[in-house]
């Protein structure tokens, strides 16, 4: 994510949060202003209390992945996980009034508060991502290239979603380069690098020229970083904006010397702490639920037949496992012992197993895979050992995803629909590898956190 996308959120969230206080300022307005005795009662906590509302209604909305850079939906679509936030804001505020009773403001005045909230906040994100899509606030970027490479932003990147952070100003082609971007965007070559970005008022050049070798003006570069002008590779750019890296152009020297990739023993006992409180609070949550799952498959299937499915995986370092999850197909659905990708509207599936997992309560027993060490509670999905035998020799870089433990939940599954064909695995590999090279503990909790959504709009299940 880019520094203008980041500022972009930033103020969004400041913005709501302030939008929530003064709506619950309100409110206590609304409920109380017939008598004074009360209000001023009411009054003497409410920046307290007006902030505690802003802050769980906030990570209400952080959980239905409204704070990200690119959500590509619909105004519907933004509509209904903004309400569902609220209501999961709502929820949070009843425990942090039980836990903290003197935060307590009563029903009318967080109904008022809350219906209040929810206009403003609707009516602040509307002027707000219109005001952004405004080239001026935008992070105006020079592409030194014209071939192949150079295409890919042009190519690949062409939606406004993609484009939310930056905004292309032009192509400068290296002598001798086969133009393959579109010509009324190509800058003429004969004016000096660092004058041109002067001129147009560039913020960074990125760098995709065909052949590097010989090919980059360096005094030139050199000359625009002294004018602070940020000078990116190609792939960097890609992994910034769009958070996946792009393959096609990748130098096995990039992953090499670039950031990243972070295995120290203090991120790895983070890792696994965070791993066991969050398996261990998932399952106190969920056992009813657990519960519900093995009397239904007992009731569909008749008395005798497997509640669990235990299947080999993939884990850390190549290392097999069997991941048990609950079972979700026909007993025989394999008999012939074949791997085989599931597809869309499965005839192995059963009428239980269809539902637990569009609503991925097929998933949970995994959390004793996370208890055992097997998996992360974030990561890449454990593929089969016969899938990953043959994208490995497909794919290239494939087998980089097992230098972590495979997660219950992932970035992947965010940002990309289910993978059921070697091309969907090429495409999500990207997502995988972005995940492995930034991989951090906040950026598990914010997975973790916009992980809801995906098991509320029952995205990606098959």
């Amino acid at each position: 994510m880019s520094k203008h996308a980041r500022r972009w959120l930033l103020l969004l969230g400041l913005g709501e949060l302030v939008l929530l206080a003064i709506s619950m300022n309100v409110a206590m307005y609304l409920r109380y202003f017939r008598s004074a005795d009360e209000l001023a009662e009411f009054s003497r906590h409410m920046p307290e209390r007006s902030l505690i509302f802003g802050v769980v209604l906030l990570l209400g909305l952080a959980a239905l992945g409204q704070y990200q850079a690119h959500m590509r939906t619909s105004w519907f679509g933004l509509l209904a996980r903004q309400a569902v936030g609220f209501v999961l804001g709502g929820f949070g505020l009843v425990v942090a009034y039980y836990i903290v009773p003197q935060a307590y403001v009563g029903r009318g005045v967080l109904s008022i508060a809350l219906l209040l909230g929810f206009v403003a906040v609707t009516g602040f994100r509307a002027v707000f991502l219109r005001l952004v899509d405004v080239d001026v606030f935008k992070r105006r970027v020079l592409i030194l290239g014209g071939g192949t490479r150079a295409a890919q932003i042009h190519n690949r990147m062409r939606r406004r979603s993609d484009r939310r952070g930056f905004t292309v100003v032009g192509f400068v082609p290296r002598p001798g380069e086969k133009i393959a971007v579109p010509a009324e965007q190509v800058w003429a070559t004969d004016t000096p690098l660092h004058v041109l970005v002067q001129r147009e008022q560039v913020d960074e050049i990125v760098v995709g020229v065909d052949d590097r070798r010989g090919g980059l003006p360096i005094e030139d570069l050199l000359e625009c970083r002294q004018l602070g002008i940020d000078v990116t590779d190609m792939t960097t750019f890609f992994e910034r904006e769009a958070g996946r890296l792009q393959l096609s152009f990748t130098d096995p020297s990039w992953f090499v010397f670039s950031g990243g990739f972070n295995a120290t023993p203090v991120r790895l006992l983070s890792k696994r702490c965070f791993d066991v409180s969050v398996a261990v609070l998932v399952l106190l949550l969920t056992w009813p639920l657990m519960l519900l799952v093995v009397l239904a498959i007992c009731i569909e299937s008749g008395a005798g037949q497997p509640i669990l499915y235990r299947q080999e995986r993939v884990g850390a370092r190549g290392r097999t496992f069997h991941l048990i999850k609950f079972r979700s197909m026909c007993t025989d659905a394999e008999l012939d012992g074949v791997a085989r990708w599931a597809s869309k509207d499965d005839d192995r599936v059963t009428r239980v197993g269809r539902f637990i997992r569009k609503v991925r309560l097929d998933e949970l027993p995994q959390l004793w895979n996370v208890l055992k060490g097997e998996m992360s509670f974030i990561g890449p999905r454990p593929e089969r050992p016969q899938f990953v035998a043959d994208l490995a020799r497909k794919i290239r870089y494939y087998d980089l995803r097992h230098c972590l433990k495979p997660g219950l939940a992932g970035w992947a599954q965010l940002r990309f629909p289910y993978g059921a064909s070697e091309e969907d695995a090429a495409e999500k590999l990207k997502y995988d590898l972005y995940y492995v090279k930034n991989q951090n503990l906040l950026f598990d909790v914010m997975i973790l956190i916009q992980t809801v959504e995906v098991v509320l709009f029952r995205r990606g299940a098959r």
